[in-house]
């Protein structure tokens, strides 16, 4: 059966032919279709230079205009290209992935408040204190903010508290005083103006 097979057909290329219609195929073939020199895809003449435009020629990425194979485009614009979209593991912003490194540089000194032990911890730090964050407050360390305005009540003299009591109800007896004063004032001229 295989045989008989064989002697009936005949390949052309690609086509197994039957043997009776080899020639006129042949003709066929030589006149209207090529083998492209890239894949080997057998294709018709009049659409060689629209299917080497379509599969085979070089492209430009739409986002840093770097030139490559059609078939890496893909791999480029998801993986590789320095203007791809990418998003910040601190804030999540999205960016460029040329522009990433610096902006995680900042954002990661960034610091957050940890609710279990009230320390302030970076951003970039964040994960590996959550780790071993055992959740008690330590008193040792502060926050800058803690340690600036520590500095700056040690700069400026305390005032006694009662000191700063009575100069406060001075003051409001002084403006009361003034207060009555002009009201004393205002109402003797009503007084007199209307006999």
């Amino acid at each position: 059966m295989a045989i008989a097979m064989e002697e009936t057909t005949r390949i052309c290329n690609h086509w197994a032919i039957p043997s009776s219609n080899i020639d006129l195929h042949y003709a066929h073939c030589s006149r209207n279709l090529e083998r492209c020199k890239v894949c080997g895809d057998m294709i018709p003449k009049k659409h060689a230079e629209e299917h080497f435009l379509n599969t085979h020629a070089p492209v430009a990425c739409s986002l840093c205009s770097e030139t490559m194979e059609r078939e890496l485009l893909a791999i480029h614009k998801g993986e590789i290209c320095p203007q791809r979209i990418v998003t910040c593991d601190f804030c999540e912003f999205p960016l460029p992935a040329i522009d990433l490194a610096e902006h995680q540089e900042v954002c990661g000194n960034r610091t957050e408040l940890c609710h279990l032990c009230n320390r302030y911890v970076r951003l970039r730090e964040r994960y590996n204190h959550e780790s071993r964050c055992t959740g008690i407050a330590e008193n040792n360390e502060g926050s800058s903010r803690d340690v600036r305005a520590a500095e700056r009540e040690q700069a400026r003299p305390r005032r006694q508290a009662s000191e700063y009591s009575r100069r406060r109800i001075l003051f409001t007896i002084a403006i009361t005083g003034i207060a009555v004063l002009l009201g004393s004032l205002f109402f003797k001229k009503t007084d007199s103006s209307q006999a």
